[in-house]
């Protein structure tokens, strides 16, 4: 009997090790899967700029996820008239349809904003194209700046304050390499949402925010306004 009590206690403290140990190597958390699960109000959007009952943040959210069943080729190319074919993009091309699917039209604004305000754009355009200034990531990121809620860049496990300002349909915005995603609806048991992005071959949904976070390479967090633009 004591050999058996032996042989469990052993065999249990090797399954705490190992879950502690994929705990801190998945999640950077040790004790991950022995916290509780923490939930995180989900922001009422108000808005619905293309008036089909859905929320904006609703709306981007379901654009960023069409990508994904798309399977749109991640092919980075020059388009005369500016758009990729459906089957091709980009980081870039996630967002400008994703805000698509909500009713906005991101190239019209940006194109018209690059053209009235070129200096403000000056890291990502010498003379404004509109065939592809809307697609690179430095112009988005200027163009968010200025007419998108800006909001926190930190993410924090498990801290609700935090976390709820991290929202379905925010944009978020990378450095070292210049990198743009869409937050998901959908959550780890600590709060942290998921991304839709494309970053090689195809669109997908991943578990990256924090890890981008950790490596500090979240510049921009983002929220599109409905009523700056109509």
């Amino acid at each position: 009997m004591k050999r058996f009590v032996f042989f469990a206690s052993v065999i249990l403290a090797a399954g705490v090790v190992t879950l502690l140990s994929y705990s801190h190597f998945a999640f950077k958390d040790a004790f991950f899967f022995l916290r509780g699960e923490i939930k995180i109000d989900r922001l009422i959007c108000h808005g619905d700029m293309d008036k089909d009952g859905i929320p904006d943040n609703e709306d981007i959210v379901q654009g960023a996820r069409l990508e994904i069943s798309n399977m749109t080729k991640y092919q980075s190319t020059y388009y005369e008239g500016g758009y990729p074919p459906k089957s091709e993009g980009v980081c870039t091309d996630v967002v400008w349809r994703a805000l698509k699917n909500a009713g906005y039209d991101l190239k019209s604004h940006m194109d018209a904003d690059i053209s009235k305000h070129t200096d403000d754009y000056k890291s990502g355009v010498i003379i404004p194209d509109p065939n592809i200034d809307f697609r690179r990531v430095k112009n988005q990121y200027i163009f968010l700046k200025k007419f998108a809620t800006n909001l926190t860049t930190e993410v924090k496990p498990f801290n609700r304050k935090n976390l709820y300002q991290w929202q379905p349909g925010d944009i978020v915005i990378l450095k070292n390499s210049d990198h743009v995603a869409v937050i998901s609806d959908k959550r780890r048991r600590d709060g942290v949402p998921g991304i839709i992005h494309n970053s090689s071959t195809f669109p997908k949904e991943e578990d990256l925010l924090l890890k981008w976070s950790k490596k500090g390479r979240i510049i921009g967090h983002f929220r599109f306004p409905q009523n700056d633009l109509e």
